[in-house]
């Protein structure tokens, strides 16, 4: 709609399932948009869960917490002004116990950084403290269930210094 011409993490889970026989991919896509592509690929596929934060309301207008596929896509919607308290909530509270019940054998990160209180496209106020600590939680979990199989791809980010804060911070703690 707009945004993608083609899904990476849609192709990118699609190959390692069928190149590696990778059962159980999730996809956690932390762009302020929802991402609705990935959610209508997957809607139905019980070994791919597509878990989103991002900002609602906002374009695409998709993402709904009563949107959940199969039982394998995870919306949580965050309000237009929010921040670090209730990004940090929403992965506590629902899509780190949903990864982990799930127990993916590979973690994939559609990264997109226009979350960032710097960045003009939208209304949410993280920090690049918040990228990095979401992505050591789902480093952790790839760790547990997926011998550290995680990729991650920039999706998104319109301010050229938040960009960099946020990125820098997510590559660091990929690595740590």
């Amino acid at each position: 709609m707009g945004f993608c011409f083609f899904n990476n993490a849609a192709i990118a889970a699609r190959y390692a399932q069928k190149r590696y026989d990778v059962e159980r991919v999730a996809i956690v896509d932390f762009d302020v948009h929802h991402g609705n592509g990935s959610q209508d690929i997957f809607w139905t596929d019980k070994n791919v869960m597509y878990c989103s934060t991002h900002e609602m309301p906002l374009y695409p207008g998709t993402g709904l917490r009563r949107e959940t596929g199969v039982g394998n896509i995870v919306n949580e919607p965050l309000p237009s002004g929010g921040g670090s308290g209730e990004f940090r909530a929403a992965y506590r509270e629902r899509v780190l116990p949903a990864l982990e019940a799930f127990a993916p054998q590979l973690v994939l990160i559609s990264a997109g950084f226009d979350a960032h209180r710097l960045d003009p496209l939208a209304n949410l106020n993280l920090d690049a403290d918040d990228y990095a600590w979401v992505t050591r939680e789902l480093v952790a979990i790839a760790h547990r269930h997926a011998q550290g199989r995680v990729v991650s791809s920039l999706e998104g980010g319109y301010s050229l210094t938040a960009l960099r804060q946020s990125v820098q911070a997510h590559v660091a703690a990929l690595l740590d």
